[in-house]
């Protein structure tokens, strides 16, 4: 598709590319770690400051939306400048929010809708790095290598475990000066270390027509939709799980964040493990299972079920298909997109990945809100996993077979 020929099966890989991975994959974390640190003390804002549902879930949401849409100019900035300069300039930026929201941005909602606003810059980071770790890896391996990348999403794990224990041992501004100074030591890192890959090609277009081109790749909109479903799906609970746990199931802040840990470290888990799926039976096959799964999880805890066992199983089952579904979007996209274009693609998947995100939250909360239960929201969420299950079993299953011939065996 990018008119290069195609590996040759069993290429090996520089151990030079495997230390990019990483460092890019640590880059991702700490950039997340910060984007999600308002999640986990929705409940104490909601306490303090006498939120309503609707204006926590907006709280929680706004560094989302805002990150979402904001990997779009990245994405096409760093086809044009390279992760080696785009990753330390993403981090350094985000210290600015983390700062202002641990010193003094937490006395008002307006402050915090601030502060939020500008922490999405931290979510931008994904649209740096599929396109950096893509460069650096031949096309067999690109599934696993991305879906390992993708695992730096655990720093939302890292935010939930610690954010609210920090803020009750030492303060509000503690987790957000710690945060801020593993951004700051990323950063000097990230410039030191960081090199792209050799042959990286430079995109000589205009930014606008670059763009444009992007928007009319099918592979732009058919990923998209799926990452809005996968993605989006993880990003609205592992940022709402906190608050759906306190009001549905009555559990205490502390209790509520460690299980929406356990549900981010599970879909970190099994992210990889799609793409390298992917790698091997095609991404198809693996949207369409993980797909079914995500449709049955959510009818299941429609129902409000006890927490233990059967809730929690639900929601673990629902971690582990999100995760798994957005691994295997991001190896379609690397199987179908031209290597130029990786990270134009990215920002518009990424971002319609975490507007899928944005949503759910506030619909959760409204609907709460007015009938006192989340029962309505899983079964939209059932909804819509069973009609991008019903599009990718048609319409993505001919159009990959009919763009990649490596994509066939579907």
């Amino acid at each position: 598709m990018d008119g290069s020929p195609p590996a040759a099966a069993g290429t090996s890989v520089p151990g030079r590319a495997w230390l990019m991975l990483g460092l890019a994959t640590v880059g991702f974390a700490v950039n997340f770690w910060a984007w999600a640190l308002l999640s986990p003390l929705g409940p104490r804002f909601e306490e303090s400051l006498g939120l309503t549902s609707f204006e926590q879930s907006l709280l929680v949401a706004v560094p989302v939306v805002v990150g979402s849409l904001g990997r779009i100019p990245v994405g096409a900035l760093t086809d044009r400048f390279g992760g080696r300069v785009m990753f330390p300039l993403v981090s350094a930026a985000t210290i600015v929010p983390v700062l202002y929201l641990g010193l003094a941005g937490h006395s008002s909602l307006a402050a915090l809708l601030t502060g939020g606003f500008l922490l999405g810059v931290g979510g931008t980071s994904f649209a740096v790095g599929v396109p950096f770790v893509n460069a650096w890896f031949p096309p067999e391996r690109r599934g696993l290598a991305i879906g390992l990348f993708g695992m730096g999403m655990g720093g939302t794990a890292i935010s939930a475990l610690t954010t609210v224990k920090l803020v009750d041992a030492h303060g509000m501004a503690n987790p957000f000066l710690i945060t801020a100074a593993a951004l700051a030591a990323y950063a000097v890192v990230a410039a030191l270390l960081l090199r792209d890959a050799p042959g990286r090609t430079v995109p000589s277009e205009p930014p606008a027509r670059r763009m444009a081109a992007t928007l009319r790749l099918g592979t732009t909109w058919q990923a998209s939709a799926l990452y809005a479903v996968a993605f989006g799906g993880y990003v609205a609970f592992s940022v709402y799980l906190p608050t759906y746990l306190k009001t549905g199931y009555g559990l205490a802040q502390a209790d509520a964040a460690n299980r929406m840990a356990g549900f981010v470290l599970l879909a970190v888990a099994t992210r990889p493990f799609g793409g390298w799926l992917s790698d091997r039976v095609g991404p198809v096959r693996v949207l369409a299972g993980t797909l079914a799964v995500v449709l049955a999880a959510a009818l299941v805890q429609s129902s409000t079920p006890a927490l233990t066992p059967t809730g929690t199983i639900a929601f673990l089952t629902l971690a582990a298909a999100l995760g798994a579904g957005s691994g295997a979007v991001f190896a379609l996209v690397a199987l179908l997109t031209p290597a130029s274009r990786v990270g134009s693609v990215t920002g518009v998947v990424g971002a319609a990945g975490g507007l899928g995100g944005f949503v759910p939250p506030l619909v959760m909360g409204s609907l709460y809100g007015t009938h006192g239960s989340y029962a309505l929201g899983l079964v939209l969420l059932g909804m819509v996993a069973a009609a991008a299950l019903a599009y990718t079993a048609t319409g993505l299953r001919r159009a990959v077979m009919g763009a990649s011939p490596a994509a066939r065996a579907d």
